[in-house]
């Protein structure tokens, strides 16, 4: 299993430097040069598997055994989700209605980061351990990677987390899992701007080759390959579990299984559209709020930014630039690398692109899309709660919206990913006139001393918040080699 770039000027990489990388050097992202296809027999063999075997079962397929013998990566996923709320890591809500919630939220974060995070973590470790080698992980969040980052590599000696959130549009909880944090690996920057803000003067980092060499500068964002390919194994538990697959008469015949996503940066989205590349019988919903670029691309193919990105109650999928469509756009175009670059090089540069018609019908062919204003996120909280007295998060609120627009008709199936504990989101929950009764570990957070630093708006922004981050990242790697604390010399 060799991986490549999606624009196409990068073949022939191994698991490990892919684990250890951001962005391709030609700016693109890693895909496997080839996919496995499972036959409709081992998916049936497949029922009734624990998420934690779905997940060895998964990774083993993209991790070669000479990299990570069977046995060590059995280890590494069990310890990488031994920490989570409920026995089988995830948990599958059914509702009134046919309103099937997987709830993904049950890891230290309360998010469903933590699940791909920490073993892409336990990953790293297990390399950097057997190598005697560090890493510095630089990491842009738009609410929950970003702690559930902090929260999977604090205390690691061989790995510094540089962490960059956007002030004032995520939750307090998600800000105060990344600010209390006070471990020595851990640097947490309070940016003036947006997510996609945030992105341009990592990109810029990630792009200079050298930077990237001397310090092994590495991403954690679902950039990283690994966090996408253990998401995939989020659509093969809920296909195997509410698909009926095992009512099936013949062996060949599998039901479809219609999946519906909160969407932002499309990670999720992208991992589901592999399963159905691996086999998997899925129909994709994307679901967004009112940054509604995933929405407008198949509706109308209209690839191209806003002029800004709208705050809604959705925090975490305020984006404007899904960067994991480009791995769907490379799948769609048949692995044609200069198509996507072209694309993506127009759109990075102007931040518009139109798809041509057969591209868009191709696109609208796997992926039905909506698009929920912040009335209809609060609207379908409260009436799940009405109707089932469960709480979800505002997320969670933009899939299940899909449930009472659009009722699924008997005999179909249907699964809704439920992306976050409503416990994160206060603001919202309140909002939505329903009770706020976060966990004790939530209320703690208040208790806990904060450590961060500013990257404040200025004229020339990007620039400056780049060169700030590089200083860090060279003196982190520094006071490192030299066996000393980075806030004892910060610039």
């Amino acid at each position: 299993m060799l991986y490549c770039s999606t624009r196409g000027g990068v073949r022939g990489r191994d698991f490990r430097e892919v684990l250890f990388s951001g962005y391709a050097p030609d700016g693109g992202m890693f895909m496997p040069e080839t996919l496995p296809v499972l036959s409709p027999e081992t998916l049936r063999g497949w029922r009734g598997l624990q998420y934690t075997r779905l997940v060895v079962e998964i990774s083993s397929m993209f991790i070669p055994a000479q990299l990570i013998p069977r046995d060590d990566l059995e280890v590494l996923v069990g310890e990488a989700l031994s920490g989570f709320s409920v026995p089988n890591v995830v948990r599958i809500a059914r509702l009134k209605d046919g309103l099937s919630v997987l709830e993904l939220f049950h890891g230290e974060t309360l998010a469903f980061k933590d699940l791909a995070m920490s073993c892409t973590v336990h990953f790293l470790n297990y390399f950097l351990q057997k190598d005697s080698s560090r890493a510095v992980v630089l990491v842009g969040t738009s609410g929950d990677t970003g702690g559930s980052a902090i929260q999977s590599a604090k205390g690691l000696p061989g790995l510094d987390v540089l962490v960059v959130y956007p002030r004032g549009r995520i939750t307090a909880v998600q800000e105060k899992h990344m600010t209390t944090c006070l471990e020595d690996n851990v640097h947490v920057f309070a940016a003036d701007g947006s997510s996609d803000d945030i992105d341009r003067p990592l990109r810029r980092l990630f792009a200079d080759q050298n930077l990237v060499r001397t310090h092994s500068l590495m991403s954690l964002n679902s950039v990283n390959w690994s966090r996408v390919m253990v998401q995939i194994a989020h659509f093969f538990y809920a296909y195997l579990e509410l698909s009926g697959v095992e009512k099936a008469e013949a062996a060949a015949d599998l039901p479809d299984l219609e999946v519906v996503v909160p969407t932002g940066g499309a990670g999720n989205i992208t991992a589901a559209y592999i399963a159905i590349q691996m086999g998997l019988p899925l129909k994709l919903v994307a679901m967004v709020n009112s940054n509604d670029i995933v929405h407008r691309t198949v509706t109308s193919g209209d690839f191209s930014m806003a002029t800004s990105v709208t705050q809604t109650l959705a925090t975490a999928i305020d984006i404007q630039d899904p960067y994991n469509m480009e791995r769907i756009f490379w799948l769609l175009l048949g692995r044609d690398g200069a198509s996507v670059k072209n694309m993506m090089e127009e759109f990075q540069r102007s931040h518009r692109h139109t798809l041509p018609e057969n591209h868009r019908k191709l696109l609208s062919e796997v992926l039905v899309t909506g698009t929920v204003s912040d009335q209809g996120i609060l609207e379908t909280m409260r009436r799940c709660w009405e109707e089932n007295q469960y709480e979800m998060c505002p997320h969670t609120a933009v899939g299940v919206w899909h449930h009472y627009q659009r009722p699924h008709k008997p005999g179909t199936s249907r699964c809704y990913i439920a992306t976050a504990s409503p416990a994160k989101f206060q603001a919202a929950v309140e909002k939505a006139g329903l009770p706020y009764d976060p966990p004790e570990a939530v209320l703690a957070l208040d208790q806990l001393p904060t450590r961060y630093q500013n990257l404040e708006r200025s004229p020339d922004w990007c620039k400056d918040w780049e060169e700030r981050l590089r200083e860090w990242i060279q003196l982190v790697s520094r006071t490192r080699k030299e066996g000393g604390t980075c806030y004892a010399q910060a610039p």
